[in-house]
């Protein structure tokens, strides 16, 4: 078992749900009572019958929450297995006309879309202003000759337009895939020209930091390489007079007014191609089908995060991650969605504590390490904002601390719930996160979600309670992947997710399961720290080192975990802050290791870099990295262009011997 707080011992309490709330997770389950004869005792009863009864909690949460269907489904479930499940059999059904269609919170007058920028720039969107734009480019795309089946692209950033035409995209049939427009040419390349695109939608540059950014140079090289399109649509985003020859201006594009329609599709039809870090050679292509991400996206927008008219949902995500995804689903449940471009902590950050005061956000999400630097900053935001309206925190992108639990409580507002999740790309959704009616437990993630069957694994593929194991579930989850594009026999999705334990996902991160029924994520599995026999995540390791104030990042590489007949190294890279100096920090960081985590886990050596390397989705390169400095040729072990930083590389490949 890995080191930490003991199973035995029942951590803190933080929040603690109302026993009177009468909330939408509520109405469910006395729905269940009144049309399915079930009345569960708790939510682990409702969870425990969500995973055992597929059929059963599948078609109550399409009937409840009124997934429309063009041609009724012959069944909730054709085959069974994993890979190769079949849902809704038989069934079509439209994303976009789910998010569009009238109901409660989607009247004419309602509110769709908050918009703001860094640099001051904000926009409203009715429901009847959305709807008469996703017409407008509706009606560009088929001019294009986009149908059914045909891939649209977007180098854009999180603004109204990006949403506008990745609605008129899917309300066709059409196929949508985005990019953040930091990304370099390369890597949008990389990722774009699989899918072999009809239409690239683009903007003149972006706004980060407070400097601004052309971007028309790397539109054009696009243009060039990507030799199925048919269409270049530019947004002037940052300058009202930008042109690029070869485009279409969006005044143009979104010039004819026309009704929207809804091509109804096959359940799994594809509705967008979502990308893995592409850390390792060529991202790739995760397809998901329309019908699992509405269903999906409603159950855990609806139900599991109770979202709905009046609610206003941010979080803090470009085009280029997963996140965009979900929190435009926020219109699936007739909620307000917040969309903000620009950096989060710039000029301070404070910016987005600000936001939620200015735009009465109820639900705000942002990444872990956010958190960890508004902690490290000093910041209290519930002492300069007014945060009464924020009732949940969302928490993803690595494991949140138990320090930033702790600050979340105390700085932020005593109130609001930690909805700290985990899930991925992979499934564009959480497995793991809260509930309205499941107490937040200090340094635990709540709960498993409806529907998803998570248990830890021991290395034999048994499962096991309150011990650190793999991460896997069991049970099919709607919104897995429809396939990998481009993957026609299906090997490379049994590879990455089915190889190690047939018929069960496999998903790569070490978690704890406790007797709770909440659930620890250590960090991922290829990465984890092996040290006498003592596996611990990395993310156990960055809460006690990155917990100084004079660190500001770090990187931990244990090198037995590369195969090593005897334990290898355990180094640990450290980025200090301004004046701070390795002699001065070694010391307590040794200290604090051995006293926090175990004399096992303090490392040989400390090396300090200037950056740690990280992905594009912000994620740290470790495994990487364990590969450079093991000898691995380093355009083999990464590839440059799907990271942030790549200079970030050179510390190590000079580490191994390299040039």
């Amino acid at each position: 078992m890995l080191t930490g707080m003991a199973a035995s011992e029942t951590p803190d309490v933080l929040w603690a749900p109302d026993p009177d709330h009468r909330g939408r997770l509520a109405e469910f389950t006395e729905w269940l009572r009144e049309h399915r004869g079930f009345e569960p005792a708790d939510y682990a009863a409702l969870h425990a019958w969500s995973v055992d009864d597929l059929e059963g909690f599948w078609s109550a949460v399409a009937e409840f929450l009124d997934v429309r269907f063009h041609e009724q489904p012959k069944a909730v479930l054709g085959a069974t297995g994993m890979p190769g499940t079949e849902w809704f059999p038989g069934s079509t059904i439209n994303y976009a006309e789910h998010a569009l269609r009238d109901g409660p919170g989607r009247a004419d007058a309602d509110i769709a879309v908050v918009f703001a920028r860094e640099d001051g720039l904000e926009r409203t969107v009715t429901h009847a202003e959305l709807r008469d734009l996703v017409g407008r480019a509706r009606a560009g795309l088929v001019r294009a000759g986009v149908g059914r089946g045909d891939r649209v692209v977007a180098l854009a950033p999180n603004c109204v337009e990006t949403l506008v035409v990745f609605l008129a995209a899917a309300s066709l049939g059409a196929i949508w895939s985005s990019c953040s427009p930091d990304f370099g040419a390369r890597a949008v390349h990389d990722r774009f020209a699989q899918i072999e695109p009809a239409v690239l939608l683009a903007v003149d540059g972006y706004a980060y930091g407070g400097k601004r950014y052309d971007i028309r140079p790397n539109v054009e090289t696009l243009q060039a390489q990507l030799p199925t399109l048919k269409a270049t649509v530019l947004v002037p985003y940052l300058d009202e007079s930008a042109e690029l020859a070869g485009t279409v201006p969006w005044s143009g594009f979104t010039a004819t007014a026309a009704p929207i329609e809804f091509e109804p599709v096959p359940f799994d039809h594809p509705l967008w191609v979502l990308y893995s870090s592409g850390t390792t050679g060529l991202p790739k292509g995760i397809v998901h089908g329309h019908g699992g991400i509405v269903l999906e996206h409603l159950k855990a927008l609806g139900l599991q995060l109770e979202l709905g008219p009046g609610e206003r949902l941010f979080w803090f995500t470009t085009t280029g991650w997963m996140m965009w995804n979900f929190v435009i689903g926020g219109l699936l449940v007739g909620a307000t969605i917040v969309l903000y471009d620009g950096n989060p902590g710039h000029p301070d950050l404070g910016t987005l504590w600000k936001l939620a005061e200015q735009h009465h956000v109820t639900y705000f999400g942002v990444s872990a390490p956010f958190i960890q630097a508004s902690l490290k900053a000093g910041l209290r935001p519930n002492e300069r904002y007014d945060l009464t309206a924020v009732r949940a925190i969302g928490s993803t992108g690595a494991p949140l601390s138990v320090e930033g639990f702790h600050w979340v409580g105390d700085a932020v507002g005593k109130h609001i719930q930690i909805s700290s999740m985990s899930g991925g790309t992979d499934v564009c959704a959480g497995f793991v996160g809260a509930a309205p009616n499941v107490p937040v437990w200090l340094g635990e993630i709540s709960c498993a979600s409806l529907g998803a069957a998570v248990v830890a694994y021991d290395e034999n593929g048994h499962e096991i309670l309150d011990e650190v194991g793999e991460l896997v579930i069991t049970r099919p989850m709607p919104s897995m992947p429809v396939s990998f594009w481009g993957d026609t026999d299906g090997s490379r999705l049994r590879e990455a997710y089915f190889e190690d334990f047939p018929g069960v996902w496999r998903h790569g991160d070490w978690v704890r399961r406790t007797t709770r029924g909440s659930y620890i994520i250590y960090g991922r599995s290829d990465s984890t720290l092996n040290r006498g026999g003592v596996r611990m995540g990395t993310a156990d390791f960055y809460a006690v080192v990155e917990a100084l104030p004079e660190i500001a990042d770090s990187l931990v590489i244990d090198t037995t975990a590369l195969g090593a007949r005897e334990e290898g190294a355990l180094l640990c890279f450290l980025v200090l802050t301004p004046g701070a100096t390795l002699e001065d920090v070694e010391p307590t960081l040794r200290r604090t290791l051995r006293a926090e985590l175990s004399p096992r886990h303090v490392p040989d050596r400390f090396i300090v870099i200037d950056a740690v390397p990280r992905t594009l989705n912000g994620k740290k390169c470790e495994v990487p990295v364990k590969k450079i400095i093991a000898g691995v040729d380093p355009d083999k072990a990464v590839s440059r262009g799907a990271l942030q930083n790549p200079d970030a590389l050179t510390p190590f490949i000079a580490l191994a011997g390299g040039s």
